[in-house]
C-alpha cells in the first residue's frame, strides 16, 4: 500500500493496515483494512554457507563487536566494547581495523557508511556516562566531526547514510528516552545541515533506518498496542507493511540497498528491539522472504546490505559473545 503524503502533513494521513506480498497491495480504502493472499514463502529457508561466504570477525581484544553497516566497496562499521568502553570502528575489505572515537567521548558508535567513505554514528561525552543517558550524533567526513542533532535532542542516533551525504536515525527530546520500542522516539532526515522530522501516521515511535541512493528509507513503526511494522518512505510516498506469516520485527535497525533488498531480523519471542537468543536475519528481495542464521548461532543480525548484496551484521554465539559477520555473493 502507498500513500502520497508530505511530512508536514504525516500526522494527519490516514493509515491501511497490510502485510507484504510479492506486489504489494494497494489500500481499497483510506483508513480501512484490505483483505490479503497469504504470503508462503519458506520463512525458515536459511541462507545455504555453501552457497555464500560467511565471515566472522572481531575486532582485536573487544569482548564484543557489532557489525551494522557496509558500503559498495565492503567496508564494514560498527561499535565494539574493550576494556569496558564502547568505541566505533572501521573494518576495510581487506579486513584491516581502525577505532573510531568522538573527541573527548566516552562512548562512540560508527552506525553507517556511504560509499563516499563518509561515516556517521553517535557518541556520549565523559561527563553524561550511562547507556540510556544523553547521546549526540555525528558526521565523519575526511577526518572531521560535524555534529547532528534535530532540534532539541537529547538522543540523536545517526543509522544510515548515503552517497548524497542525507542522513537518517531516531531522536527523542526527552530523559530517559528507554531503549528502541519504548514509544519515546522519532525519525529524522538530516540534509544540508536541517533536519526534518518523519512520524507515520498514527504511530507512537518512527525509526528511520537507511536510506539508499535513490533516496529510500527503510524503518519501522509501531501504533498503540501494536507490534511494531515495517515502512519505506521515498519522495513523500510511504509504504507500510508486515512481514509475511506475523514474524514478529524490531524497532531497531536494519538496511536497504538501491535494489531496494530490506535486511533486519525477526524474533521467535517478544519483546524483539536486540538481536538475542531466538533471532534471526532476513534477506526481504522482491518480495521473497529468506532467513540469515550464523551456522551454530543463537541469535542472528543482518543489519546493512551494499549493492553487490553483500550483508553486515551481529551474531550470538554459543558461547554468548557478540561477533561481527560478514555474508559475501
Amino acid at each position: 500500500m502507498k500513500q502520497r503524503i508530505t511530512r508536514s502533513s504525516m500526522k494527519r494521513a490516514s493509515l491501511c493496515a497490510i502485510a507484504v506480498t510479492v506486489a504489494l497491495n494497494a489500500c481499497s480504502d483510506a483508513g480501512q483494512s484490505t483483505t490479503l493472499p497469504e504470503l508462503r514463502p519458506s520463512i525458515r529457508q536459511t541462507v545455504i554457507p555453501g552457497a555464500l561466504t560467511f565471515t566472522s570477525f572481531d575486532v582485536p581484544g573487544a569482548t564484543s563487536t557489532t557489525a551494522v553497516d557496509i558500503d559498495s566497496s565492503g567496508d564494514v562499521v560498527g561499535r565494539f566494547i574493550g576494556a569496558g568502553q564502547t568505541h566505533g570502528f572501521l573494518r576495510s575489505a581487506n579486513g584491516d581495523f581502525t577505532t573510531i572515537d568522538y573527541p573527548g567521548a566516552s562512548f562512540t558508535v560508527a552506525s553507517t557508511i556511504n560509499s563516499e567513505g563518509d561515516i556517521a554514528g553517535w557518541y556520549a561525552l565523559a561527563a553524561v556516562p550511562g547507556p540510556l543517558t544523553e547521546r549526540h550524533g555525528y558526521l565523519l567526513r575526511q577526518g572531521e566531526f560535524t555534529p547532528i542533532d534535530p532540534p532539541g535532542s537529547k538522543f540523536t542516533n545517526p543509522l544510515g547514510i548515503n552517497p548524497r551525504g542525507e542522513v537518517v536515525g531516531r531522536f527523542c527530546t526527552a530523559l530517559p528516552c528507554g531503549r528502541t520500542g519504548s514509544g519515546n522516539y522519532h525519525g529524522f532526515l538530516w540534509q544540508n545541515g536541517e533536519a526534518t522530522m518523519i512520524d507515520v501516521p498514527g504511530s507512537r515511535e518512527t525509526d528511520a533506518w537507511k536510506i539508499n541512493p535513490e533516496g529510500q528509507i527503510i524503518g519501522a513503526f509501531r501504533l498503540d498496542g501494536g507490534p511494531n511494522r515495517l515502512f519505506t518512505l521515498k519522495h513523500d510516498d510511504l509504504t507500510m507493511f508486515d512481514l509475511p506469516g506475523g514474524l514478529t520485527v524490531p524497532a531497531d535497525d536494519g538496511g536497504i540497498n538501491p535494489k531496494g533488498d530490506i535486511v533486519s531480523f525477526y524474533c521467535d519471542v517478544s519483546p524483539c528491539e536486540t538481536v538475542v537468543a531466538g533471532s534471526h536475519g532476513f534477506l526481504l528481495e522482491r518480495g521473497q522472504l529468506t532467513t540469515i542464521d550464523f551456522p551454530g548461532a543463537r541469535g542472528t543480525g543482518a543489519l546493512g546490505i551494499n549493492a553487490r548484496g553483500d550483508v553486515a551484521g551481529a551474531y550470538i554465539d554459543a558461547s554468548g559473545k557478540n561477533r561481527g559477520f560478514l555474508l559475501s555473493r
